[in-house]
């Protein structure tokens, strides 16, 4: 097999060969490069020591020497080369207390997570693949490199990681790999908030974020997402729905486009049905005020994930109110763009019609119509450029105070009286218009 090496990676393997060292790309590169996909990075792995790497470069730098990775500069281009090492005991289900330099490939490749990421490769040797991550590549399989415990063992984020394998691969789990995962979920709860995000909005953004009842199965989320447990056990019992709370939810994921606003917000637009739940003497299931205690709930679980405070804004508003229903006026809908604010508005369309392709078939032409007739309404406020903010309103402050108001809280009351107005009657933002109105509102 021949891989295609970029001309700077040869560069710096050749360079190690001719010293007498062996020098191999590693690892994703070369899975990513046997499927056809562009490879994010390129890693080197070589038999040189750390010290003896950085006497043949001229630009180098310690990203981890201590676990023998020193980076490489080539013109503007930065390469990782990592000696073989052995690790040793692992005291953290994260980082081995002590590493090994080996001059041997096998031993480097031996401690690695899943056999389609233990494989090495340079022209002259061509394709190394010590433990058959080639044939797992053909049947589409995640398998770790020999004992599963022992590799989720030293690194438990190895747990989450072969559900995301899986998940942006479409491949599936191999079974002493999950009985692995079972055996060694709860040891989850050592790896750190940042990185089991990462993990889990890969996952979601794949293109199987469905994979996410795997996780659930196999007792992922009952460590890293609790709520998602209670949610696989909720039914709904209502003509809108015919699934739990927990299906519905992989599905609505799998309705909506991969962006990681829009994937967290169907994974927790119902997060809080569990806790709002009630059956009324018929037998339906109500799910009163399940947004507006979603919107909290999800505001915790991403604080908890250390999410960013702007991913954390967006999808809490949007949770809030994806199930805001209003008829399609082009009234109603300006209004509901000042709600939600008019950069969400449009990923609030995009919630509702897959929270809604998720539910049953009850009324859902009715629902897909009504949802279609708020998108036409909302492109025509924007192609005729009406107002439904503040930054729009054709006065601001400064023109009230010109006009003669005083200064004082007043003024902010009297600009949102009259952003109101001009929702109604969007033909009245004009400045004399408005300065007109504003006086009768002193």
């Amino acid at each position: 097999m021949h891989i295609f090496l970029p001309e700077k990676v040869n560069q710096v393997i050749h360079t190690l060969k001719e010293h007498g060292y062996e020098a191999y790309a590693v690892g994703g590169c070369i899975r990513d490069s046997i499927l056809g996909r562009k490879p994010d990075d390129w890693d080197i792995t070589t038999s040189a020591t750390p010290k003896e790497i950085k006497g043949l470069f001229r630009r180098t730098f310690d990203t981890g020497i201590e676990h023998g990775t020193i980076t490489v500069l080539l013109d503007k281009e930065a390469f990782e080369v990592t000696t073989y090492r052995v690790d040793g005991a692992y005291e953290d289900s994260r980082h081995p207390k002590e590493v090994t330099f080996t001059r041997s490939l096998r031993e480097d490749l031996l401690r690695r997570d899943f056999t389609i990421n233990a494989m090495a490769y340079n022209e002259t040797d061509g394709l190394v693949d010590v433990f058959g991550g080639m044939e797992d590549l053909r049947q589409g399989i995640i398998r770790c490199v020999g004992n599963a415990e022992a590799r989720f063992g030293e690194d438990a984020l190895r747990i989450l990681r072969a559900v995301r394998f899986a998940a942006q691969l479409g491949f599936a789990i191999e079974e002493e790999t999950q009985a692995g995962i079972v055996k060694l979920a709860p040891t989850l709860a050592n790896i750190s908030a940042e990185r089991i995000q990462v993990e889990l909005v890969k996952m979601l953004i794949s293109p199987n974020p469905g994979m996410l009842r795997t996780a659930y199965e196999l007792g992922i989320t009952k460590v890293i997402l609790p709520e998602f447990d209670e949610m696989m056990k909720t039914g709904q019992e209502t003509p809108h729905h015919r699934y739990s709370v927990g299906e519905h939810t992989l599905k609505a994921l799998e309705e909506i486009r991969p962006e990681k606003v829009l994937r967290l917000t169907m994974l927790f637009h119902d997060v809080a049905k569990p806790m709002m739940k009630t059956v009324d003497a018929d037998g339906v299931a109500h799910f009163k005020m399940h947004d507006v205690q979603g919107a909290e709930l999800t505001r915790t679980i991403l604080k908890r994930l250390k999410f960013d405070n702007d991913t954390l804004g967006k999808v809490t508003k949007l949770v809030r109110y994806h199930d805001y229903r209003i008829p399609a006026e082009p009234k109603r809908v300006r209004k509901a763009m000042n709600l939600i604010g008019e950069e969400l508005f449009p990923l609030y369309l995009e919630v509702r019609m897959a929270d809604t392709l998720a539910q049953s078939e009850y009324k859902r032409e009715e629902k897909v119509q009504n949802i279609c007739d708020m998108r036409s309404c909302y492109e025509e406020i924007l192609r005729k450029k009406e107002c439904v903010s503040l930054k729009d309103l054709a006065v601001t402050g400064s023109d009230l105070l010109a006009d003669g108001m005083q200064p004082g809280k007043e003024i902010g009351q009297v600009l949102s009286a009259l952003l109101e107005m001009v929702i109604e009657h969007p033909e009245w933002n004009q400045k004399e218009t408005l300065l007109s109105l504003s006086r009768t509102l002193r």
